[in-house]
């Protein structure tokens, strides 16, 4: 009996030995096949639209986005490695409309190299610039307005064809967690709407002039009503420069309207209001707006809603009030 207990107790040991190797095998397996699967990538130019994509997306794709926060879309590069992710990537969304000017050259190559791309612009029913008679840059006439995400219903589109593009062109995803995350953003999307809506709702029809530091606002003023009276830089890009007779131009404009308060991207207001002071004899109010990129968390605009909503708050602080007596 002894000899058999103790062949006994080897056996077990030897079964529990062999049961971990089996354990350490398969577990080293499992973690070689996650290293060499990997998620999905889907790369997007600005970080406005890349919120949006993240929205979207969720979980179930790496987002990359190239565009820094408080960056401008206009001047913005990328570097040799960036310039890469956009070739190796499964999907890449890009706001184009000639809004990223130095990096639509390598969505092309992308492109080229066969990478699906989506552009999420001319997708949305583009409006297109003015002549300066009508309110718009002048010189630009006929020209495409690549700021379509100043109007939410817009987004709204954009957001529905973001998902309808990965479902096409991302394998491994999962469509029903797209849709279900589609869905839920574009209810947020629809609450922001309407929350612009009523406050705009306040603002006297005589006062509804907007004049900006370049022409970004124009899609915001078809949707809700607005006039655009000008801009300091007469161009729907920050790389123009206003000249002098621009900037008169302007003021008579801004004096034939009644408007002394003047909307500029919140990471140039302290340049535009020492211009304004000079040209209107201190008597134009500056107040900040996010414009064309969201900034880094607890600044103010973080996501495309914090932006929007933080913008109309400002908008309507600014507008429904007289013609300030001095300047900020």
């Amino acid at each position: 009996m002894r000899g058999t207990e103790r062949t006994r107790i080897r056996v077990a040991r030897l079964r529990r030995l062999v049961m971990g190797l089996l354990a350490l095998v398969v577990a080293a397996t499992a973690t070689a096949c996650a290293r060499t699967k990997e998620q999905p990538r889907i790369v997007v130019t600005t970080n406005i639209l890349g919120d949006i994509t993240r929205q979207v997306v969720g979980d179930q794709a790496e987002v990359t986005v190239l565009m820094k926060p408080n960056a401008d879309p206009h001047s913005f590069g990328l570097s040799a490695v960036q310039a890469a992710e956009l070739e190796r990537a499964d999907l890449v969304v890009y706001n184009g409309l000639g809004l990223e000017e130095n990096v639509l050259r390598h969505v092309d190559a992308a492109r080229e190299a066969g990478v699906a791309t989506f552009e999420a612009g001319a997708a949305v029913d583009p409006l297109t610039f003015r002549t300066g008679d009508d309110g718009g840059p002048e010189g630009e006439s006929g020209q495409p307005d690549p700021h379509f995400w100043t109007d939410p219903d817009r987004v709204r589109k954009a957001a529905g064809l973001i998902a309808d593009r990965v479902g096409e062109h991302v394998e491994g995803v999962d469509d029903q967690a797209i849709r279900a995350n589609a869905g839920r953003y574009d209810k947020q999307l629809a609450d922001l709407t309407a929350f612009m809506e009523k406050s705009f709702d306040g603002i006297p029809e005589d006062r509804r002039n907007l004049v900006t530091n370049h022409h970004v606002f124009g899609y915001l003023a078809d949707r809700f009503g607005f006039c655009v009276v000008g801009a300091v830089i007469p161009s729907g890009t920050t790389l123009a420069s206003p000249s002098s007779s621009d900037l008169r131009s302007l003021t008579r404009a801004m004096e034939q309207a009644g408007v002394r308060t003047v909307f500029a991207d919140s990471s140039q207001p302290g340049r535009l209001a020492e211009v304004l002071r000079t040209e209107l004899g201190g008597e134009a109010r500056v107040v900040e707006l996010y414009s064309e990129s969201l900034t880094a968390e607890n600044e103010g605009a973080a996501t495309y809603l914090q932006m929007m909503r933080a913008n109309t708050t400002a908008m309507t602080d600014g507008l429904a009030v007289g013609s300030p007596e001095g300047t900020q």
